[in-house]
């Protein structure tokens, strides 16, 4: 089994509270990859939605086309290209030409669409949903090999479609899947060797489901004569933190209700805080996720790597809990305490102060005979150099 080594990343939804400007909050969006870009952050994936009125991304691929070109290191996925919305030979060619763009810096997400309202809007029935995702991925994965594909079904048409520009990574980018609740996402997964985005890590279902799901996807890739990459493997969760905890708790104060009542409208009774509890307690208290500490981020990856297993990467999902600054600070000071934490960074600095510190009297006693020495040879040295002088002074 291979060494699983934790990196960390962002998975931007947005959600973006209906009380501020809508341009602004995306042009933030944008300026957020680039703080990330330069905290050292592994990864952001953009998400698609049509219909959520927070969820404001309604293509991953124009946005990461224009945060790529204002990033030099961070990948970037599309989290994800809810793919029975699309036809999949035109999924094909933007995935590709992200590529090419951005140099190898894309990945590509997909997923069933997680908004009923998007499918209502587009006359698509849910049930047909998972299937569908599952059909145009097989798909794509032909078109990416540079396959020709005649196919016909009840929701698209190729006739002799191919892709008229072979991708940029070979065979082809990053694949990854969308995995809650349901083990659709684990089963395409283990079948195709794809990684997988578990998406709600953090939310009770999607906690209990998680080695549930990893075992599926385990199982099923046994049957194809392979094993999953814990490497590839993606825990996403929600977190804000601060200097302190009553500081991330005051934070919060700026649009976490917001959230969650949007949250509550999306799925009636996801978020039932009981009367006169305070919400940042009830969040922490029923961990679905963490306002708090760095260490309080740290004991959360713990917890997830206690249900889960070694997982390759944590993606905090993106929200507007607190203001801009406090925001970008939460991220900051995760770089600065939760990643080389996992990542062992200090481990030798650590050891190099207790060995100093181990023979620091021992180091000293030397440190002062070697001034002694010195001071002594000096002084020799100048009453030699007087005596010099002494003799070679005219009588």
């Amino acid at each position: 089994m291979k060494e699983v080594d934790l990196r960390h990343g962002v998975f931007l939804v947005p959600y973006h509270s209906l009380k501020e400007d809508p341009t602004m909050c995306i042009h933030r969006d944008l300026e957020l990859t680039e703080w990330l870009d330069r905290l050292g952050y592994d990864e952001a994936w953009i998400g698609e939605h049509h219909s959520g009125c927070f969820e404001m991304i309604s293509s991953p691929e124009v946005f990461i086309a224009s945060a790529a070109e204002r990033t030099k290191r961070i990948r970037f996925g599309t989290g994800v290209v809810s793919l029975p919305y699309h036809n999949p030979l035109m999924v094909a060619n933007r995935i590709i030409l992200l590529d090419h763009i951005t140099r190898g810096r894309v990945m590509f997400g997909a997923g069933p669409g997680l908004l009923v309202t998007d499918a209502m809007m587009l006359g698509i029935d849910p049930n047909t949903q998972r299937d569908r995702m599952a059909q145009a991925l097989d798909l794509i994965r032909r078109l990416f090999l540079g396959e020709v594909v005649t196919e016909k079904t009840e929701w698209y048409n190729l006739s002799e479609a191919r892709v008229h520009l072979m991708p940029y990574t070979k065979p082809y980018p990053e694949i990854a899947v969308a995995s809650s609740v349901t083990p659709s996402g684990g089963r395409l997964a283990g079948k195709y060797d794809f990684s997988m985005l578990c998406l709600a890590a953090t939310d009770r279902s999607g906690f209990d489901a998680l080695a549930t799901n990893w075992q599926v996807a385990q199982e099923i890739a046994a049957e194809h004569g392979r094993t999953m990459d814990a490497n590839r493997l993606r825990l996403v969760g929600l977190v804000h933190i601060a200097e302190t905890r009553e500081k991330a708790y005051e934070n919060v104060k700026f649009g976490l209700q917001d959230f969650v009542d949007y949250r509550n409208s999306l799925q009636p009774g996801r978020h039932v805080v009981p009367p006169g509890q305070n919400l940042v307690d009830y969040f922490n208290e029923n961990k679905l996720g963490v306002i708090g500490t760095p260490d309080d981020a740290i004991a959360l990856i713990k917890r997830l790597q206690g249900k889960q297993g070694p997982f390759g990467y944590f993606l905090q999902q993106s929200h507007d809990w607190a203001d801009w600054e406090a925001t970008k600070k939460s991220y900051e000071l995760y770089a600065r305490y939760v990643m080389p934490y996992f990542r062992d960074a200090n481990k030798h600095r650590a050891s190099s102060l207790a060995w100093a510190n181990e023979n620091g009297a021992r180091f000293d006693a030397q440190r002062k005979e070697a001034a002694r020495l010195m001071n002594a040879k000096h002084e020799a040295e100048m009453a030699a150099k007087k005596k010099a002088e002494e003799r070679a002074r005219p009588n």
